[in-house]
């Protein structure tokens, strides 16, 4: 059994020793050093508990057998040596990762050892994240210090797993609260005129689906003809059309395709007659332009939105031109990724319960619609009230 002691090291500081083997090497006497720093918070008494309660804990850990080997690797040299090669990310993920360490991680906490990290730390992080974290001194916003927050989490997470430290202590400091806003949506009685105004532009029919489906941009430009059954008003999502990367890069070598993020979102989704109809008028005029082009038949994998040559659309690029297209028609100021909520709208409006809602738009649980829309279904509730008080008192 190993034995450990705790002593005093400061106003609110307290240092965990903890006796260990003999270095095989040379046969000298190794010990486990681990401070507990007091948070502002925290009286002398207090600081000490916890320290008696961590020294509980590691002489727990290290009876089991799960002791760590000390080891002075920072928070940069860890952290970007798992980013280099993230196993488990798509590259979009990756890049934004990649950022926000560049950004936000190692300008204030990269120079510190792994093993050393504490709540402290991390909870004087957050705080000038929130002061001045953002370009040229600004504050950050709450949802990307929570973003940030996330890559250090996942990395510790990886950390634990490989033994490098005793345990994550992003688990243990909660990330700011952020304060949900209102999504952005075309209100009903705008999106006829919408799609009227651009109908002769080559995002109505991408608009048209996007509105009439739910789907992601990514699935949109991921869609297969292979994927949609016209006749029977139905289509399969089955992946997503992602970019990663610098711009210098080739924009194909940018592009990859990637599946559902979780099986709910791997769907069939029913369409409606304007959209079948879009779909066939689209589908007519890509096969008269690859004729006129020469290109020939269409090969079973012929996505629905492509460039003329049939190679996948820059969903980057697509946001972009919308952007242009809406500010060009004077047209309501909202985002490609809007025309999704403006569907979410319309299902909630017609009277479709939550859980319908969420596996139409590929949502892991219901949950997650509930929150994410939560104003919606709020109002509903409103004229549910409004309906039965009218009918009471009749």
């Amino acid at each position: 059994m190993r034995k450990g002691n705790i002593s005093r090291r400061g106003e609110r500081s307290f240092r965990i020793k903890i006796e260990l083997a003999r270095d095989p090497a040379d046969g000298r006497r190794r010990y486990h050093l681990e401070t507990v720093k007091g948070l502002p918070s925290e009286t002398r008494t207090e600081v000490k508990a916890r320290a008696k309660v961590r020294l509980v804990e590691l002489l727990h850990q290290m009876n089991k057998g799960e002791h760590v080997e000390r080891s002075t690797a920072t928070v940069k040299g860890y952290v970007g040596s798992w980013l280099e090669n993230p196993a488990g990310l798509n590259p979009k993920t990756a890049e934004r990762y990649r950022q926000l360490a560049e950004a936000q991680i190692y300008p204030h906490l990269g120079h510190i050892e792994l093993q050393k990290l504490d709540e402290s730390h991390l909870q004087d992080w957050h705080g000038k994240l929130l002061a001045s974290g953002g370009k040229n001194g600004k504050p950050l916003s709450a949802r990307t210090v929570g973003h940030a927050h996330r890559v250090l989490h996942t990395a510790l997470a990886r950390a634990a797993l490989g033994k490098k430290v005793f345990r994550n202590v992003a688990s243990l400091v909660k990330p700011p609260k952020v304060e949900e806003k209102e999504v952005v949506i075309l209100t009903a009685d705008r999106i006829g005129d919408m799609l009227s105004n651009i109908q002769d532009h080559p995002l109505h029919v991408p608009a048209v689906v996007a509105l009439g489906t739910g789907l992601r941009r990514g699935e949109v430009l991921g869609l297969r003809w292979q994927d949609v059954d016209l006749d029977a008003g139905m289509l399969q999502v089955k992946r997503s059309l992602g970019e990663a990367g610098k711009k210098s890069i080739p924009l194909q070598e940018r592009l990859y395709f990637k599946a559902p993020k979780s099986a709910a979102g791997r769907r069939s989704v029913s369409l409606a007659p304007f959209v079948i109809e879009a779909l066939r008028m689209h589908r007519r005029a890509q096969l008269e332009l690859r004729v006129a082009l020469g290109l020939g038949k269409q090969p079973d994998d012929a996505l629905v939105f492509a460039n003329p040559d049939g190679s996948p659309m820059s969903p980057d690029k697509l946001s972009r031109d919308w952007a242009n297209l809406v500010r060009a028609r004077k047209l309501p100021l909202v985002s490609f990724h809007a025309l999704r909520h403006s569907h979410v709208s319309m299902l909630i409006d017609g009277g479709l319960d939550v859980f319908s809602v969420s596996r139409r738009i590929g949502h892991s649980s219901a949950s997650l619609t509930l929150s994410r829309y939560t104003h919606l279904f709020s109002r509903k509730d409103s004229e549910a009230v409004a309906a039965i008080e009218a009918a009471l008192t009749r």
